[in-house]
Order: C-alpha cells, then structure tokens, then sequence
C-alpha cells in the first residue's frame, strides 16, 4: 500500500483459483465479482498478452459517456468522451499509453465504442509515469460484458458496481491486483 493510504481507500482484486479470468473485488464493505484478463494476473506484463497486471495502481481519472446517461458520482477527477477520444497502444509512438484524439495515424484504442465496456471508465496508474514500451497500454478499471467474459488484460465490474465504488472512493485510492 502507497505511503498516505488508509485501509478505505484500498480496492483488493484476486482472481479465482478455478478461472483466472475471474477475480473478486473488495472495497471496504463491499465485494463484487469482476472480469479480469483473458491470461490471467501476470507479474510480467507485456503488449496484447492478454493479461492483467500484478501490482498496486492509483485510480486516476474517471472518463464516462455523457450519451448513456448521467455522470457517476465521484470524487476523482472526471472527463466525458467524445467520439474522437483514443488511447494509443503503439508501443513505438511518444504517446504510448497516453490518451490522444482521433483521427490518430498510430496503433490506438476508441474510447467512444459501440459497446458498454468504456461507458464508465477508471485510468489506473499502470505503466504511465514512465510508459514503458512493450510493457501494457490501455489498463482501465471499467464496466464488464454482461457475462463476465474477459478482458483483454483491464479489470472489469458491472454499471451499478462501478458507481457504488466510485461514489465511496476517494482521490489517492489504489486497487491492487494480486
């Protein structure tokens, strides 16, 4: 846990011994299910394996649809999206793991999708400060699939549970994965 933080501000993910594509997340009081990465929780992430990562990650920024109803209450910071908000996943340009706007000629993630995955989604602090190339781009804490399917490497929890969590968090929280 990072100097400063108190036991209410700490959101534990563990997956699930019999599909490491599944975990719980604990939250003071509060336990829900949560989808985790197609591979599992790696301690050595890499680009596209599929995994999440093994760590302690500050919750950074809220970004949320203001097409699919109203903001979650939160006191993180907060951003709507566009359809021209992007996250770049190419490991060779500057802005690695950085958001970016659309139209954008490198390697990069649509954060206005078709979809509800990124309807309500949290910028965990994972390889940013630096951005480490090769090391994972794009590690949300976001709104899972209706089935839990899983991810491609981001933790994932349903509508009403991200805005449970996201009303009671507090800025400096983390969510560590183990």
């Amino acid at each position: 846990m990072r100097q400063g933080t108190k036991p209410a501000d700490l959101l534990e993910v563990r997956a699930l011994p019999r599909d490491r594509s599944r975990g719980i997340l604990r939250f003071g009081e509060i336990t829900v299910p949560c989808a985790l990465g197609r591979s599992g929780v790696v301690t050595r992430k890499k680009e596209g394996d599929g995994a999440t990562p093994r760590g302690t990650f500050e919750l950074l920024q809220v970004f949320y649809r203001p097409d699919k109803g109203l903001p979650p209450t939160t006191r993180l910071p907060l951003e709507p999206i566009t359809p021209r908000s992007g996250w770049c996943d190419d490991p060779g340009h500057r802005l690695y793991n950085r958001p970016v706007e659309l139209p954008f000629d490198a390697g990069h993630e649509k954060m206005w999708r078709d979809d509800r995955l990124y309807d309500v989604v949290v910028v965990l602090d994972c390889n940013l400060f630096p951005a480490v190339k090769g090391r994972g781009s794009a590690i949300f804490f976001h709104i899972a699939r209706e089935d839990y399917r899983p991810t491609e490497g981001c933790i994932a929890v349903s509508p009403a549970h991200m805005r449970l969590v996201l009303a009671s968090v507090r800025p400096g929280a983390v969510m560590t994965v183990l």
